[in-house]
Protein backbone atom coordinates (compact mmCIF):
# COMPACT_ATOMS: atom_id res chain seq x y z
CA UNK A 1 0.00 0.00 0.00
CA UNK A 2 2.77 2.43 0.95
CA UNK A 3 4.63 1.68 -2.27
CA UNK A 4 1.43 2.38 -4.21
CA UNK A 5 1.02 5.75 -2.47
CA UNK A 6 4.63 6.66 -3.11
CA UNK A 7 4.25 5.66 -6.74
CA UNK A 8 1.09 7.78 -7.02
CA UNK A 9 2.83 10.77 -5.41
CA UNK A 10 5.82 10.35 -7.71
CA UNK A 11 3.54 10.17 -10.76
CA UNK A 12 1.67 13.29 -9.63
CA UNK A 13 4.93 15.19 -9.13
CA UNK A 14 6.14 13.99 -12.52
CA UNK A 15 3.01 15.43 -14.14
CA UNK A 16 2.74 18.65 -12.15
CA UNK A 17 6.42 19.64 -12.07
CA UNK A 18 6.64 20.46 -15.81
CA UNK A 19 3.29 22.29 -15.62
CA UNK A 20 4.56 24.35 -12.69
CA UNK A 21 7.78 25.13 -14.58
CA UNK A 22 5.91 26.27 -17.69
CA UNK A 23 3.54 28.36 -15.55
CA UNK A 24 6.43 30.02 -13.72
CA UNK A 25 8.31 30.59 -16.98
CA UNK A 26 5.23 32.29 -18.54
CA UNK A 27 4.90 34.96 -15.84
CA UNK A 28 5.77 38.44 -17.04
CA UNK A 29 8.11 40.49 -14.85
CA UNK A 30 6.65 43.33 -12.83
CA UNK A 31 8.67 45.76 -14.94
CA UNK A 32 10.57 45.38 -18.22
CA UNK A 33 11.90 47.47 -21.10
CA UNK A 34 10.89 46.99 -24.72
CA UNK A 35 14.62 46.83 -25.49
CA UNK A 36 14.93 43.74 -23.27
CA UNK A 37 12.19 41.74 -24.95
CA UNK A 38 12.81 38.62 -27.00
CA UNK A 39 15.86 38.36 -29.21
CA UNK A 40 17.44 40.69 -31.79
CA UNK A 41 16.82 39.89 -35.47
CA UNK A 42 19.23 41.84 -37.69
CA UNK A 43 17.61 40.70 -40.93
CA UNK A 44 20.83 39.41 -42.42
CA UNK A 45 22.53 42.81 -42.20
CA UNK A 46 25.33 44.22 -40.07
CA UNK A 47 24.77 43.79 -36.32
CA UNK A 48 25.56 47.22 -34.92
CA UNK A 49 26.15 48.18 -31.31
CA UNK A 50 23.03 48.53 -29.20
CA UNK A 51 22.95 49.87 -25.68
CA UNK A 52 24.53 53.17 -24.77
CA UNK A 53 23.47 55.60 -27.48
CA UNK A 54 20.74 58.13 -28.22
CA UNK A 55 17.97 58.36 -25.61
CA UNK A 56 14.70 58.54 -27.52
CA UNK A 57 13.71 61.58 -25.40
CA UNK A 58 16.07 63.56 -27.64
CA UNK A 59 14.26 62.50 -30.83
CA UNK A 60 11.90 65.48 -30.91
CA UNK A 61 10.63 68.28 -33.13
CA UNK A 62 12.68 71.51 -33.13
CA UNK A 63 12.35 72.93 -29.62
CA UNK A 64 12.83 76.54 -30.70
CA UNK A 65 10.17 76.52 -33.41
CA UNK A 66 6.81 77.99 -32.36
CA UNK A 67 3.66 75.95 -32.95
CA UNK A 68 1.42 76.75 -35.91
CA UNK A 69 -1.47 74.66 -34.57
CA UNK A 70 -1.86 74.50 -30.80
CA UNK A 71 -4.53 72.98 -28.61
CA UNK A 72 -5.16 71.39 -25.22
CA UNK A 73 -6.74 67.95 -24.96
CA UNK A 74 -8.37 67.12 -21.60
CA UNK A 75 -8.98 63.40 -20.93
CA UNK A 76 -11.82 62.48 -18.59
CA UNK A 77 -13.57 59.40 -17.25
CA UNK A 78 -17.07 60.38 -18.29
CA UNK A 79 -20.42 59.05 -19.48
CA UNK A 80 -21.83 60.48 -22.71
CA UNK A 81 -24.88 60.06 -24.95
CA UNK A 82 -24.73 58.99 -28.61
CA UNK A 83 -28.46 59.62 -28.94
CA UNK A 84 -31.45 59.54 -26.57
CA UNK A 85 -31.36 56.18 -24.78
CA UNK A 86 -27.84 55.33 -26.08
CA UNK A 87 -25.54 56.15 -23.18
CA UNK A 88 -21.88 55.09 -23.01
CA UNK A 89 -19.91 54.84 -19.77
CA UNK A 90 -16.43 55.58 -21.06
CA UNK A 91 -13.88 58.31 -21.63
CA UNK A 92 -13.80 61.65 -23.46
CA UNK A 93 -11.37 64.17 -24.87
CA UNK A 94 -12.55 67.73 -24.15
CA UNK A 95 -15.91 66.41 -22.99
CA UNK A 96 -16.76 64.48 -26.16
CA UNK A 97 -16.15 61.26 -28.07
CA UNK A 98 -14.88 61.18 -30.71
CA UNK A 99 -12.46 63.85 -29.51
CA UNK A 100 -12.07 67.16 -31.36
CA UNK A 101 -10.97 66.98 -34.97
CA UNK A 102 -7.43 68.31 -35.41
CA UNK A 103 -6.59 69.98 -38.71
CA UNK A 104 -3.24 71.22 -39.95
CA UNK A 105 -1.64 72.15 -43.25
CA UNK A 106 1.34 70.27 -44.57
CA UNK A 107 4.54 71.66 -43.04
CA UNK A 108 2.90 73.17 -39.96
CA UNK A 109 4.15 72.34 -36.47
CA UNK A 110 1.41 70.85 -34.30
CA UNK A 111 1.53 71.06 -30.51
CA UNK A 112 -1.06 69.27 -28.36
CA UNK A 113 -0.98 69.44 -24.58
CA UNK A 114 -2.62 66.38 -23.06
CA UNK A 115 -4.12 66.90 -19.59
CA UNK A 116 -5.38 63.89 -17.65
CA UNK A 117 -8.22 65.20 -15.55
CA UNK A 118 -9.73 61.92 -14.35
CA UNK A 119 -8.62 58.79 -16.24
CA UNK A 120 -7.50 56.60 -13.33
CA UNK A 121 -5.17 54.26 -15.26
CA UNK A 122 -3.32 57.07 -17.04
CA UNK A 123 -3.53 58.10 -20.70
CA UNK A 124 -1.36 58.95 -23.75
CA UNK A 125 -1.84 60.21 -27.32
CA UNK A 126 -0.60 58.18 -30.30
CA UNK A 127 -0.73 59.71 -33.80
CA UNK A 128 -1.83 56.77 -35.94
CA UNK A 129 -0.15 56.83 -39.35
CA UNK A 130 1.82 60.05 -38.78
CA UNK A 131 5.62 59.77 -38.92
CA UNK A 132 6.21 61.77 -35.75
CA UNK A 133 9.53 61.98 -33.87
CA UNK A 134 9.86 58.93 -31.62
CA UNK A 135 9.49 60.96 -28.40
CA UNK A 136 6.00 62.02 -29.56
CA UNK A 137 4.73 58.52 -30.47
CA UNK A 138 2.71 58.21 -27.27
CA UNK A 139 3.27 54.54 -26.37
CA UNK A 140 3.12 53.99 -22.60
CA UNK A 141 6.18 52.21 -21.29
CA UNK A 142 8.09 52.56 -24.57
CA UNK A 143 8.28 56.26 -25.55
CA UNK A 144 6.86 57.83 -22.37
CA UNK A 145 5.18 57.10 -19.07
CA UNK A 146 1.40 57.16 -19.07
CA UNK A 147 0.13 60.57 -17.93
CA UNK A 148 -1.45 60.07 -14.48
CA UNK A 149 -4.46 62.03 -13.21
CA UNK A 150 -3.63 65.65 -12.49
CA UNK A 151 -0.60 65.78 -14.82
CA UNK A 152 0.06 66.72 -18.46
CA UNK A 153 2.34 65.96 -21.41
CA UNK A 154 3.11 68.02 -24.55
CA UNK A 155 3.33 66.42 -28.01
CA UNK A 156 5.07 68.32 -30.82
CA UNK A 157 5.51 67.24 -34.43
CA UNK A 158 5.66 68.65 -37.94
CA UNK A 159 2.80 67.63 -40.23
CA UNK A 160 5.12 66.46 -42.99
CA UNK A 161 2.73 64.47 -45.16
CA UNK A 162 -0.81 65.44 -46.15
CA UNK A 163 -3.42 62.76 -45.58
CA UNK A 164 -6.08 61.22 -43.35
CA UNK A 165 -4.97 60.08 -39.90
CA UNK A 166 -6.33 59.63 -36.40
CA UNK A 167 -5.18 59.78 -32.80
CA UNK A 168 -5.90 57.53 -29.83
CA UNK A 169 -4.64 56.58 -26.41
CA UNK A 170 -1.91 53.92 -26.35
CA UNK A 171 -2.32 53.15 -22.65
CA UNK A 172 -4.56 50.11 -22.19
CA UNK A 173 -5.53 50.82 -25.79
CA UNK A 174 -7.77 47.77 -26.16
CA UNK A 175 -10.03 49.32 -23.50
CA UNK A 176 -9.53 53.08 -23.81
CA UNK A 177 -9.99 53.26 -27.59
CA UNK A 178 -13.11 51.10 -27.48
CA UNK A 179 -14.57 53.35 -24.78
CA UNK A 180 -13.97 56.66 -26.48
CA UNK A 181 -10.39 57.98 -26.41
CA UNK A 182 -9.81 58.70 -30.11
CA UNK A 183 -10.36 61.38 -32.74
CA UNK A 184 -9.60 62.47 -36.31
CA UNK A 185 -6.44 64.21 -37.56
CA UNK A 186 -6.42 65.67 -41.08
CA UNK A 187 -3.42 67.22 -42.79
CA UNK A 188 -4.82 68.86 -45.90
CA UNK A 189 -5.87 72.05 -47.62
CA UNK A 190 -8.56 70.55 -49.86
CA UNK A 191 -12.32 70.78 -49.11
CA UNK A 192 -13.45 67.51 -47.57
CA UNK A 193 -15.63 65.79 -44.99
CA UNK A 194 -14.60 63.19 -42.40
CA UNK A 195 -16.37 59.89 -41.68
CA UNK A 196 -14.94 58.70 -38.35
CA UNK A 197 -16.45 55.23 -37.82
CA UNK A 198 -16.65 53.63 -34.36
CA UNK A 199 -18.79 51.04 -32.59
CA UNK A 200 -19.91 51.98 -29.06
CA UNK A 201 -21.58 49.14 -27.12
CA UNK A 202 -22.70 47.51 -30.38
CA UNK A 203 -23.89 50.79 -32.01
CA UNK A 204 -22.06 51.69 -35.23
CA UNK A 205 -21.64 55.46 -35.45
CA UNK A 206 -20.32 58.10 -37.84
CA UNK A 207 -18.59 61.04 -36.16
CA UNK A 208 -20.22 59.96 -32.89
CA UNK A 209 -23.77 59.79 -34.31
CA UNK A 210 -25.81 56.64 -35.09
CA UNK A 211 -27.66 56.03 -38.35
CA UNK A 212 -27.41 58.10 -41.52
CA UNK A 213 -25.61 61.39 -40.88
CA UNK A 214 -26.24 64.23 -43.39
CA UNK A 215 -23.46 66.60 -44.44
CA UNK A 216 -24.11 69.57 -46.73
CA UNK A 217 -21.96 69.18 -49.83
CA UNK A 218 -21.96 69.94 -53.56
CA UNK A 219 -19.54 69.31 -56.40
CA UNK A 220 -16.34 67.30 -56.04
CA UNK A 221 -16.05 66.14 -52.41
CA UNK A 222 -13.45 63.99 -50.67
CA UNK A 223 -14.78 61.69 -47.95
CA UNK A 224 -12.10 60.64 -45.45
CA UNK A 225 -13.15 57.31 -43.92
CA UNK A 226 -11.35 56.32 -40.69
CA UNK A 227 -11.89 52.86 -39.21
CA UNK A 228 -11.24 53.07 -35.46
CA UNK A 229 -12.54 49.57 -34.67
CA UNK A 230 -10.81 46.21 -34.27
CA UNK A 231 -11.93 44.57 -37.51
CA UNK A 232 -12.12 45.43 -41.23
CA UNK A 233 -15.09 47.33 -42.63
CA UNK A 234 -16.57 47.77 -46.10
CA UNK A 235 -17.35 51.16 -47.64
CA UNK A 236 -19.46 51.65 -50.75
CA UNK A 237 -21.66 54.15 -52.52
CA UNK A 238 -24.29 54.09 -55.24
CA UNK A 239 -22.49 56.82 -57.18
CA UNK A 240 -19.23 56.48 -59.12
CA UNK A 241 -16.18 57.31 -57.03
CA UNK A 242 -12.40 57.35 -57.11
CA UNK A 243 -10.25 55.89 -54.32
CA UNK A 244 -7.80 58.78 -54.10
CA UNK A 245 -5.81 57.85 -50.98
CA UNK A 246 -5.06 54.89 -48.69
CA UNK A 247 -3.64 55.46 -45.20
CA UNK A 248 -2.85 59.07 -46.10
CA UNK A 249 -0.91 58.12 -49.24
CA UNK A 250 -2.25 59.48 -52.54
CA UNK A 251 -3.18 56.90 -55.19
CA UNK A 252 -1.50 57.53 -58.56
CA UNK A 253 -3.87 57.42 -61.51
CA UNK A 254 -7.02 56.69 -59.50
CA UNK A 255 -9.71 55.57 -61.96
CA UNK A 256 -13.47 55.87 -61.57
CA UNK A 257 -15.00 52.89 -59.74
CA UNK A 258 -18.57 51.57 -59.87
CA UNK A 259 -20.18 48.50 -58.33
CA UNK A 260 -17.30 47.73 -55.95
CA UNK A 261 -16.79 48.18 -52.21
CA UNK A 262 -13.56 49.28 -50.52
CA UNK A 263 -12.17 47.34 -47.55
CA UNK A 264 -10.76 49.55 -44.80
CA UNK A 265 -8.65 47.63 -42.30
CA UNK A 266 -8.81 48.25 -38.56
CA UNK A 267 -6.90 51.47 -37.94
CA UNK A 268 -6.78 52.20 -41.67
CA UNK A 269 -8.11 55.06 -43.75
CA UNK A 270 -9.55 55.39 -47.25
CA UNK A 271 -10.34 58.63 -49.07
CA UNK A 272 -13.16 58.45 -51.63
CA UNK A 273 -13.83 61.30 -54.07
CA UNK A 274 -17.39 61.67 -55.35
CA UNK A 275 -19.39 64.18 -57.38
CA UNK A 276 -22.42 65.57 -55.56
CA UNK A 277 -25.15 67.04 -57.79
CA UNK A 278 -28.81 67.67 -57.06
CA UNK A 279 -29.36 64.18 -55.62
CA UNK A 280 -27.80 63.00 -52.35
CA UNK A 281 -24.83 60.61 -52.41
CA UNK A 282 -24.81 58.01 -49.63
CA UNK A 283 -21.47 56.65 -48.46
CA UNK A 284 -22.47 53.39 -46.77
CA UNK A 285 -20.37 52.33 -43.79
CA UNK A 286 -22.01 49.06 -42.69
CA UNK A 287 -25.15 48.38 -40.69
CA UNK A 288 -27.36 51.46 -40.63
CA UNK A 289 -24.37 53.83 -40.61
CA UNK A 290 -23.89 56.15 -43.58
CA UNK A 291 -22.54 59.58 -44.39
CA UNK A 292 -24.97 61.33 -46.72
CA UNK A 293 -23.57 64.09 -48.90
CA UNK A 294 -26.60 66.21 -49.70
CA UNK A 295 -27.22 69.73 -50.98
CA UNK A 296 -30.79 69.74 -49.65
CA UNK A 297 -30.91 67.61 -46.50
CA UNK A 298 -32.51 64.65 -48.32
CA UNK A 299 -31.08 61.36 -46.94
CA UNK A 300 -31.90 59.31 -50.04
CA UNK A 301 -32.31 55.52 -49.91
CA UNK A 302 -29.83 52.94 -48.53
CA UNK A 303 -27.58 51.42 -51.20
CA UNK A 304 -27.22 47.59 -51.25
CA UNK A 305 -23.68 46.35 -50.73
CA UNK A 306 -22.06 45.34 -54.03
CA UNK A 307 -20.76 41.81 -54.47
CA UNK A 308 -17.31 42.85 -55.65
CA UNK A 309 -14.41 44.41 -53.72
CA UNK A 310 -11.81 46.76 -55.16
CA UNK A 311 -8.27 45.32 -55.11
CA UNK A 312 -5.60 47.97 -54.35
CA UNK A 313 -2.90 45.59 -55.65
CA UNK A 314 -3.98 46.39 -59.22
CA UNK A 315 -5.72 49.78 -58.87
CA UNK A 316 -4.26 52.97 -60.31
CA UNK A 317 -1.12 53.33 -62.38
CA UNK A 318 2.54 52.68 -61.48
CA UNK A 319 4.80 55.46 -60.16
CA UNK A 320 8.31 55.69 -58.77
CA UNK A 321 8.86 54.74 -55.13
CA UNK A 322 11.85 56.92 -54.34
CA UNK A 323 13.96 53.89 -53.38
CA UNK A 324 14.81 50.46 -54.77
CA UNK A 325 13.42 47.51 -52.76
CA UNK A 326 15.87 45.19 -54.54
CA UNK A 327 18.75 46.89 -52.68
CA UNK A 328 17.40 45.81 -49.28
CA UNK A 329 20.01 45.66 -46.53
CA UNK A 330 17.62 43.97 -44.07
CA UNK A 331 15.13 41.17 -44.76
CA UNK A 332 12.70 40.10 -42.05
CA UNK A 333 10.07 37.42 -41.60
CA UNK A 334 6.93 38.23 -39.59
CA UNK A 335 5.09 34.90 -39.48
CA UNK A 336 1.91 35.01 -37.38
CA UNK A 337 0.72 31.77 -35.81
CA UNK A 338 -1.16 30.46 -32.79
CA UNK A 339 -0.58 27.67 -30.31
CA UNK A 340 -1.68 26.51 -26.86
CA UNK A 341 0.42 27.69 -23.95
CA UNK A 342 0.69 29.96 -20.94
CA UNK A 343 0.96 33.76 -20.98
CA UNK A 344 1.59 35.45 -17.66
CA UNK A 345 0.31 32.31 -15.95
CA UNK A 346 -2.90 32.12 -18.00
CA UNK A 347 -3.56 29.05 -20.16
CA UNK A 348 -4.97 29.63 -23.63
CA UNK A 349 -4.41 29.73 -27.38
CA UNK A 350 -1.83 32.49 -27.79
CA UNK A 351 -0.45 34.31 -30.84
CA UNK A 352 3.10 33.62 -32.00
CA UNK A 353 5.60 35.53 -34.11
CA UNK A 354 8.06 33.33 -36.01
CA UNK A 355 7.03 30.48 -33.72
CA UNK A 356 7.78 32.43 -30.55
CA UNK A 357 5.26 33.56 -27.95
CA UNK A 358 5.34 37.00 -26.30
CA UNK A 359 7.58 38.30 -24.81
CA UNK A 360 10.18 35.99 -26.43
CA UNK A 361 9.54 37.45 -29.89
CA UNK A 362 12.00 38.81 -32.46
CA UNK A 363 12.98 42.47 -32.21
CA UNK A 364 13.60 43.75 -35.75
CA UNK A 365 16.89 45.66 -35.63
CA UNK A 366 17.77 48.34 -38.21
CA UNK A 367 20.14 51.24 -38.74
CA UNK A 368 19.09 54.60 -40.13
CA UNK A 369 19.13 54.55 -43.92
CA UNK A 370 18.51 50.81 -44.27
CA UNK A 371 16.23 49.61 -47.04
CA UNK A 372 14.04 46.98 -45.38
CA UNK A 373 11.98 44.16 -46.84
CA UNK A 374 9.54 42.32 -44.62
CA UNK A 375 7.42 39.28 -45.45
CA UNK A 376 4.25 39.13 -43.32
CA UNK A 377 2.42 35.81 -43.35
CA UNK A 378 -0.64 34.70 -41.41
CA UNK A 379 -1.32 31.08 -40.50
CA UNK A 380 -3.20 31.79 -37.27
CA UNK A 381 -6.76 31.12 -38.37
CA UNK A 382 -7.90 34.76 -37.96
CA UNK A 383 -7.45 38.04 -39.81
CA UNK A 384 -4.92 40.54 -38.42
CA UNK A 385 -4.68 44.29 -39.19
CA UNK A 386 -0.93 44.87 -38.84
CA UNK A 387 0.29 48.37 -37.94
CA UNK A 388 3.88 49.66 -37.89
CA UNK A 389 4.43 52.90 -35.99
CA UNK A 390 6.52 55.75 -37.36
CA UNK A 391 6.83 54.47 -40.94
CA UNK A 392 4.84 53.60 -44.01
CA UNK A 393 5.57 50.61 -46.22
CA UNK A 394 4.79 49.81 -49.83
CA UNK A 395 3.13 46.52 -50.78
CA UNK A 396 5.27 44.61 -53.31
CA UNK A 397 3.19 41.44 -53.61
CA UNK A 398 0.40 39.36 -52.11
CA UNK A 399 0.70 35.57 -52.15
CA UNK A 400 3.49 35.91 -54.71
CA UNK A 401 1.42 38.08 -57.08
CA UNK A 402 3.30 41.34 -57.81
CA UNK A 403 1.58 44.70 -57.37
CA UNK A 404 0.82 46.26 -60.76
CA UNK A 405 -1.11 49.42 -59.94
CA UNK A 406 -0.30 52.60 -58.04
CA UNK A 407 2.25 52.21 -55.24
CA UNK A 408 0.12 50.88 -52.37
CA UNK A 409 1.49 52.67 -49.31
CA UNK A 410 0.20 51.44 -45.95
CA UNK A 411 0.74 51.82 -42.24
CA UNK A 412 -2.17 49.46 -41.47
CA UNK A 413 -2.55 46.28 -43.54
CA UNK A 414 -5.32 43.68 -43.44
CA UNK A 415 -3.66 40.24 -43.51
CA UNK A 416 -6.21 37.46 -43.93
CA UNK A 417 -5.59 33.91 -42.73
CA UNK A 418 -3.47 32.16 -45.35
CA UNK A 419 -2.17 35.38 -46.90
CA UNK A 420 1.46 36.46 -47.32
CA UNK A 421 2.50 40.03 -48.11
CA UNK A 422 5.91 41.28 -49.18
CA UNK A 423 6.52 44.85 -47.97
CA UNK A 424 9.37 47.34 -48.26
CA UNK A 425 10.25 50.60 -46.52
CA UNK A 426 13.16 52.87 -45.71
CA UNK A 427 14.33 53.08 -42.09
CA UNK A 428 14.34 56.88 -41.94
CA UNK A 429 12.84 57.70 -38.54
CA UNK A 430 15.10 56.63 -35.64
CA UNK A 431 13.46 55.30 -32.52
CA UNK A 432 11.80 52.28 -30.94
CA UNK A 433 8.58 51.61 -32.83
CA UNK A 434 5.74 49.19 -32.12
CA UNK A 435 4.81 46.73 -34.88
CA UNK A 436 1.58 45.10 -33.76
CA UNK A 437 -1.89 43.87 -34.59
CA UNK A 438 -4.42 46.71 -34.45
CA UNK A 439 -7.16 44.37 -33.39
CA UNK A 440 -6.23 45.72 -29.99
CA UNK A 441 -7.32 42.71 -27.93
CA UNK A 442 -4.96 40.62 -30.09
CA UNK A 443 -2.11 42.99 -29.25
CA UNK A 444 -3.01 42.73 -25.56
CA UNK A 445 -2.75 38.95 -26.01
CA UNK A 446 0.83 39.21 -27.25
CA UNK A 447 0.70 39.94 -31.00
CA UNK A 448 3.23 42.75 -30.73
CA UNK A 449 6.92 43.34 -31.33
CA UNK A 450 9.12 46.34 -32.12
CA UNK A 451 11.26 47.84 -34.85
CA UNK A 452 14.41 49.08 -33.09
CA UNK A 453 17.13 51.36 -34.39
CA UNK A 454 20.63 50.44 -33.26
CA UNK A 455 21.88 52.79 -30.57
CA UNK A 456 18.49 54.19 -29.52
CA UNK A 457 17.59 53.61 -25.88
CA UNK A 458 14.50 54.15 -23.74
CA UNK A 459 14.31 55.06 -20.04
CA UNK A 460 10.67 53.89 -19.89
CA UNK A 461 9.43 50.54 -18.72
CA UNK A 462 6.26 48.54 -19.21
CA UNK A 463 5.00 48.12 -15.66
CA UNK A 464 2.02 48.50 -13.37
CA UNK A 465 1.47 52.08 -14.53
CA UNK A 466 2.35 51.57 -18.21
CA UNK A 467 0.22 49.16 -20.26
CA UNK A 468 0.51 50.15 -23.94
CA UNK A 469 -1.99 47.56 -25.14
Amino acid sequence: MRRSRLAAIAATVAVLAPVAWFWQHSLLPDSYSATEMGYPDWGGGHAGAHGAGIPLDRLTAPADRPADVSMTMVARRQSFDLAPGMRVDGYTFNGRSPGPEIRARQGQLVEVRLVNESVPEGVTLHWHGVDVPNAADGVAGVTQDAVPPGESFAYRFVATRAGTYWYHSHQLSHEQVRQGLFGALVISEAPDVVALVHVYNGHRTVNGLPGAVPVTATGTTRVRVINTDNGPMAVWTGAPYRLVAIDGGEVHGAAVVTGQAVTVTAGGRADLEVEVGAAPVRVELGGSAALVLTPSGDLGQPVPKPGRVLDPLHYGTPATLGFDPDTATRRFEYAIGRRPGLLDGMPGMWWTINGHQFPDVPMFMVSEGDVVRMRVSNGSGEVHPMHLHGHRAVVLSRNGEPASGSPWWVDSLNVEDGETYELAFVADNPGIWMDHCHNLPHAAEGLVTHLMYAGVTSPYRISAGNHPE
